[in-house]
């Protein structure tokens, strides 16, 4: 019964959420994360994250499936906790950050798959390559925090071919796999808060 009154003032707090006049959510950087894997040597994987990015959540309608989603990634932000590799994943082989100091995603469609889960579907753009990808987005819900203000969680995640993207450095091992992988796995962990 307490599971089931649960669910009932999430939904209807969910509900109230997404209901009326349009609303402007702004990121919280403190609890976000734009994250990334690849694998290396083919046996192993390596993880990052970009530490100076923006995502602006703009909900016009009752539904969030109406919703306007774009973000901004600083490529030189780019950090595996290891200087060199760093360095490397900023140069042409890879993002070239001076040249294209920008990622960016913008959303085009969102449809909701269940209950709390959405495919956002938008064009990514990395190296001024555009290409359209769809992100498994899961709504964690909503909450106030200690100071009263609203706060909405979401989990998303995605995996790109970065070969599609001009990010080409390839170096094979002896058995003929990639030092680097072609697929990219990404995962953005997200909360915002309501404009005021």
């Amino acid at each position: 019964m307490k599971q089931f009154i649960g669910i009932f003032l999430a939904t209807v707090l969910a509900a109230q959420l997404f209901a009326g006049e349009s609303s402007t959510w702004k990121l919280d950087r403190a609890h976000s994360q734009v994250k990334f894997s690849v694998s290396h040597l083919v046996i192993a994987e390596v993880s990052g994250r970009f530490t100076d990015f923006n995502v602006t959540l703009s909900q016009p309608g009752d539904d969030f499936t109406t919703s306007q989603i774009q973000a901004t990634i600083k490529t030189a932000s780019v950090n595996t906790d290891v200087e060199a590799r760093d360095k490397h994943l900023r140069s042409d082989d890879f993002l070239n950050a001076e040249k294209f100091p920008t990622m960016t995603f913008t959303s085009t469609s969102i449809v909701k798959t269940g209950e709390g889960t959405y495919k956002v579907k938008g064009d990514l753009t990395i190296r001024d390559v555009t290409k359209s990808v769809e992100l498994d987005t899961k709504y964690n819900g909503s909450i106030k925090d200690p100071r009263g203000n609203t706060k909405v969680g979401f989990k998303a995640s995605t995996t790109i071919n970065r070969f599609d993207f001009g990010v080409k450095w390839n170096v094979a091992t002896e058995a003929g796999g990639l030092v680097a992988g072609k697929e990219v796995e990404i995962t953005l962990l997200m909360e915002f808060g309501e404009e005021k």
